[in-house]
């Protein structure tokens, strides 16, 4: 049965509600973590959560402004229309979830030109507004009002008046007309409360979810009592859903900012729309949120006949040769939170390899004790490239890769990691390297030219410091030893001998293959920190691991041993 706002004790005058359409992964708290090259690899979750944000505004009447990132809107456009098509208003949130002090004036105006020509097209409705993706309007960001208005936007709700940032201007806090060159633009902010010289955020999402409850709606109340001005209150998609993947590469104030009490969330949600009733910005304003689009736009980023360009250049370059037979030997303990990235990643970069290699894949399951075999079946299982291995027990990832290069039928095989720390798409250099006279090719971020992002620096440390004792000791002196993301000769590697099966195994295969006479090169490669679920490393142990392996490895060079 649906709410009948007219039942609701309190006051009947409208506030404003607005709904923030993008997903976990595209959230401020990972900015400086997830770039929006890398945002298909994670499994998408904001159709199912812009649906139950829906439902739950069809079950008490509401209706609301939509802010929705354009990348969505280009890529699901199913999304936005179904919010239209359900009567709501659909808005601008930027196309690529920027700040906007990442972007030029100019490069503001593109960005704003493409998510309104993407949500338009998605939606089939005028898009009147805007809010910024990341941070707030402060009194100095006058010019992208300016930039706003003269692309025909009617109003912005990017002010959310913080600490002192409105303390001379105190009327900001409230809707107020922005002219610029006789046009007018209305600036809607989202809610704060306290003095001007100390303003306080208040207006949902986040701060709903980790102040006490009881508190925010005496706030909320005593709003609705003492102004004239309608209450901005907003919530994000993914906030309506508590199973949301947990990326892990962030600090624990990261991890409470995104996940904590996503399950009371939609409680939090209901008391206020059971209390109060709630609008559309553009209904508030008087504009018709289901208008058509004013005219057909055109891509500002997009060149005419670009993708026919590229592909007859990639048509052009195609080698006559067949395609050199090359298998991908992926190992897995207990991934089942990462298999879904895994596969996102796989599907977008295999299209890079053809039609210079034939590549197959074999997955091996290192004995995990989740669900990793039967995700792993039910995602790769009907693919005819794909071979599948199950470790009876956990031995260790180098155990894990040497199975999977023996199950390989090619000659060249690469291992690469679960959590693709490293791109797979550095493998298209490293497989030319494994010519003639060359038995392996490892991936070294500690190279000259590699590099490492957001890797916590003890770890870097340790890495680094092993790498600087194994050079006093081994043939091949290399800057890195110790990544698992490598290319192998199969013939050179598959008969080697490892009393190791974990992460020290790695660098045992390696040694014991530079001690036999293997040569060895290493490429510059890009280092990430893991995203998905938690390392299987530990440190101690691994330290205490690697001093015992040098020693022996010592006294084996020593002896002239070359098993």
């Amino acid at each position: 049965m649906a709410f009948d706002p007219q039942s609701s004790p309190l006051m009947k005058r409208p506030h404003l509600l607005t709904v923030v359409v993008e997903d976990y992964f595209q959230h401020a708290a990972f900015s400086n973590l997830i770039q929006h090259e890398r945002w298909r690899r994670f499994e998408a979750r904001v159709g199912t959560n812009t649906r139950r944000a829906l439902d739950l505004l069809d079950e008490y009447g509401i209706k609301a402004t939509f802010f929705a990132v354009g990348w969505i809107a280009e890529k699901m456009p199913d999304v936005l229309r179904e919010v239209a098509r359900r009567g709501h208003e659909v808005a601008s949130k930027g196309f690529y979830h920027r700040a906007l002090r990442e972007m030029s004036p100019r490069e503001f105006r593109d960005d704003l030109r493409r998510s309104r020509v993407a949500i338009e097209a998605a939606s089939g409705v005028r898009c009147w507004g805007y809010r910024v993706a990341q941070g707030s309007f402060l009194p100095d960001d006058l010019w992208a009002l300016d930039i706003l208005a003269e692309e025909g936007f009617a109003y912005d709700s990017s002010f959310f008046p913080q600490l002192a940032a409105i303390r001379k201007e105190p009327w900001r806090r409230y809707p107020h007309i922005h002219h610029h060159a006789g046009r007018d633009l209305w600036e809607i902010p989202l809610s704060s409360v306290g003095p001007s010289w100390l303003s306080v955020p208040a207006a949902g999402g986040n701060y709903f979810r980790q102040l006490p409850h009881d508190l925010m709606r005496r706030v909320v109340d005593h709003w609705d009592q003492t102004q004239t001005h309608p209450f901005n209150m907003y919530f994000h998609v993914w906030e309506l859903d508590p199973e949301l993947p947990r990326i892990d590469a962030v600090d624990r104030l990261t991890r409470i900012r995104q996940y904590r009490n996503l399950d009371k969330m939609q409680g939090i949600l209901r008391d206020y729309f059971g209390r109060y009733s709630f609008t559309s910005i553009a209904s508030h304003l008087g504009l018709d949120p289901a208008a058509a689009p004013a005219a057909p736009g055109v891509d500002p980023m997009h060149k005419p006949g670009a993708g026919k360009s590229r592909r007859r250049a990639r048509e052009a370059l195609a080698p006559v040769a067949p395609p050199v037979p090359i298998t991908i030997v992926v190992p897995l303990f207990n991934e089942e939170e990462a298999l879904p990235y895994l596969r996102n990643t796989l599907d977008e970069i295999l299209q890079d390899f053809l039609p210079a290699y034939d590549v197959r894949f074999v997955f091996v399951d290192d004995g995990s004790t989740d669900r990793t075999w039967e995700v792993l079946n039910g995602m790769f299982g009907d693919r005819p490239n794909c071979a599948f291995v199950q470790q009876p027990a956990n031995s260790g990832v180098a155990a894990a890769i040497l199975a999977g290069i023996r199950a390989a039928e090619t000659d060249i095989v690469c291992s690469i990691d679960c959590d693709c720390t490293y791109d797979p798409r550095q493998l298209l250099v490293m497989i030319p390297m494994l010519a003639d006279g060359v038995d392996m090719v490892t991936a070294s971020p500690y190279h000259p030219q590699g590099q490492v992002m957001n890797v916590p620096e003890w770890r870097l440390a340790l890495s680094k410091g092993l790498s600087f004792l194994y050079r006093r000791v081994l043939n091949n002196r290399l800057a890195t030893y110790t990544a698992c993301f490598r290319v192998y000769r199969k013939s050179a590697v598959e008969l080697v001998h490892v009393t190791e099966g974990g992460y020290l195994g790695v660098v045992e295969m390696l040694a014991r293959m530079d001690l036999a006479g293997s040569r060895i090169l290493e490429a510059p490669a890009l280092l990430e920190v893991r995203m998905m679920g938690q390392s299987k490393m530990k440190v101690l142990r691994t330290i205490r691991g690697h001093l015992g392996l040098l020693a022996r490895m010592t006294a084996s060079r020593y002896r002239g041993e070359i098993s």
